[in-house]
């Protein structure tokens, strides 16, 4: 029994992120984008799920869409500060930021939006996919000087090759990331727009919470 425990343990190999992770599903007029979302963020991680379970992001919109840039969903900064100046009793809540260089901002990363408070603290009812650009090392070092950081080589790698917006790094908290439909969510970021950066195209989803075993 002991040798066939330690053959099992040599050709099964260890639990991947995949089988800690939760998923979801982005159901989109535009199609449908699975994600992972992050265990090494558990409290944004149990803050979105418990925000999909309340309806807060049925019939949402893409409602900000800035090309090579974010597509921000929920809700607008606007409809979220009006209604903390209508009732000021109820203060401004935020939730508190998990902010680590491990889960950075590159094409297709789930992060939560924010308005310019210093705790960096997210909002409960705004999320935005990473859509971003290809960077040189120049442009990177740039960032890195610039915000007195270090760029990993993995994420120097993934900058350059894939994309992402760099110098969103360390100051919104990144919870997640696309594994399918990153087609969808490059259709959505490239919808026309106002200059309000309002897409003139209604991009409407809906978040539905999968099984592991349904993930794809």
């Amino acid at each position: 029994m002991k040798t066939i425990i330690l053959l099992l343990a040599i050709v099964l190999p260890p639990f991947t992120v995949d089988a800690q992770s939760t998923f979801v599903r982005f159901e989109t007029s535009k199609g449908n984008i699975t994600v992972m979302l992050y265990d090494g963020t558990p409290r944004h991680k149990a803050m979105f799920l418990s925000s999909v379970k309340q309806g807060l992001y049925k019939d949402a919109a893409f409602n900000r869409v800035i090309k090579s840039f974010v597509s921000q969903g929920g809700e607008l900064d606007d409809t979220i500060l009006d209604r903390e100046k209508r009732n000021p009793e109820l203060g401004a809540k935020r939730f508190p930021a998990e902010i680590k260089p491990e889960f950075f901002h590159k094409r297709g990363a789930l992060g939560a939006g924010r308005d310019d408070n210093a705790a960096k603290a997210s909002y409960f009812t705004q999320i935005y996919f990473v859509a971003g650009k290809q960077q040189t090392d120049a442009q990177l070092d740039a960032i890195a000087q610039k915000k007195g950081k270090v760029f990993s080589e993995e994420q120097r790698s993934v900058y350059k090759s894939a994309g992402g917006t760099p110098h969103l790094d360390g100051d919104y908290t990144v919870f997640g990331e696309i594994t399918e439909g990153i087609d969808v969510a490059d259709a959505i970021n490239n919808v026309a727009a106002n200059k309000d950066d309002v897409p003139l195209e209604k991009v409407i989803f809906n978040v539905r919470i999968l099984k592991k075993s349904t993930k794809h």
